[in-house]
């Protein structure tokens, strides 16, 4: 909790320093607007999340209740990571270069910063496939904060993955968690790529939608 004061500090020096804006230029402010953003991102992600894994595994073993310690631990790591790279230096990075060239930016960071949180970068094939996957993925939350200009919606389409991801289906830094693997599907071939493909683009197709539906105009 601590490194999130400081990292809104820091993001309030940068935003003052740059631009003379307070925080509130990064919509952290609750609006019923806002609250939308964060279900149906929370929900959405969610859903994809669950369907990538049923799909990869068709039997769940039930190892351990969730406990609240766990679950603030996911919610602390997605709000460190969304201010660090959805943050501050996202929105000065849009003012400064423009949307196209600072989400890219950001989402680039967002998979470097993976490479090495994940430490894989001892193995080149492992490391560009996390970057292309996370940076896929960074590059999905940049532009949900720059179009509907509000931390909200990148912060539930990020939870809502990694409280399923980590916490439902044990994938991830905490181990094994509410359910762990009984079975592989054993999927090959074109079905195999096709559950991959899923993994990669759900997030981002629903992201796309969600901004049509809601925000009409998607700005790139």
């Amino acid at each position: 909790m601590v490194g999130i004061i400081v990292e809104l500090i820091i993001s309030w020096l940068l935003l003052w320093f740059f631009e003379k804006k307070h925080l509130t230029v990064l919509g952290i402010g609750i609006q019923p607007k806002r609250m939308r953003d964060l279900g149906y991102g929370l929900l959405g992600a969610a859903i994809c999340c669950t369907v990538y894994h049923m799909l990869t595994t068709i039997h769940w073993r039930l190892h351990k209740m969730i406990s609240i310690n766990v679950i603030w631990w996911v919610l602390k790591s997605v709000l460190f990571e969304e201010l660090a790279f959805r943050g501050a230096l996202l929105y000065i990075a849009i003012r400064k270069l423009g949307i196209t060239k600072a989400c890219i930016l950001s989402a680039l960071c967002f998979g470097i910063y993976h490479i090495f949180s994940y430490e894989v970068y001892g193995n080149p094939g492992t490391a560009l496939l996390v970057l292309v996957i996370t940076g896929i993925i960074g590059l999905t939350l940049a532009y949900a904060f720059a179009n509907t200009q509000t931390m909200y919606l990148p912060i539930g389409l990020h939870l809502g993955w990694n409280l399923i991801n980590i916490l439902v289906f044990s994938e991830g830094p905490l181990g094994k968690q509410l359910f762990v693997k009984g079975s592989s599907a054993g999927l090959t071939g074109i079905p195999s790529l096709l559950v991959f493909l899923l993994q990669i683009f759900a997030l981002p197709l629903f992201t796309a939608w969600y901004l049509k539906k809601f925000y009409k105009k998607v700005k790139l």
